[in-house]
């Protein structure tokens, strides 16, 4: 026999700490994460699926991209116009269907209409660097701000 620790003449009752994760605590932290996975999943879809607002704006398009490093996405832009000679207001949006997609590529600096939802919420960029998701476009249509008489 070997000669005891330190340790056990100091407290008799000492016993060396193990060095295995008992079975219990695995499982515990694996269902855990598990958990944790499945509540960031449904949180996800909850807020994909559930808009905060909806709406339409028109205005003309200036701007349509795509954007991002690792997550691309269509972002676009149109400009507000409320009357002749005012500066225009900015609306910046995010497309996430291809056939929207391509309406507004051949719509390029005419007068759209587009129906969007906006989804507050989202984790990353990688959904949209905009909470306002479009889903629907009109092109061309009535100027509101444009003379009656033209």
């Amino acid at each position: 026999m070997g000669a005891p620790s330190p340790q056990a003449f100091i407290n008799p009752t000492f016993a060396p700490m193990p060095t295995k994760i008992p079975r219990r605590a695995t499982a515990i932290l694996a269902s855990s994460i598990v958990v944790i996975a499945v509540l960031f999943a449904l949180y996800l879809w909850t807020v994909l699926n559930w808009s905060y607002s909806e709406g339409e704006r028109a205005g003309y398009l200036q701007k349509l991209s795509r954007k991002g490093w690792l997550c691309k996405t269509w972002e676009g832009e149109i400009l507000l116009s409320s009357m002749p000679g005012a500066i225009p207001e900015r609306f910046t949006f995010t497309v996430r269907d291809d056939h929207v997609v391509k309406q507004l590529q051949s719509a390029m600096g005419q007068r759209v209409q587009l129906s969007y939802s906006q989804h507050i919420g989202l984790p990353t960029s990688c959904f949209g660097e905009t909470p306002y998701f479009v889903d629907q476009v009109a092109i061309g249509g009535a100027n509101p701000v444009a003379p009656s008489g033209m």
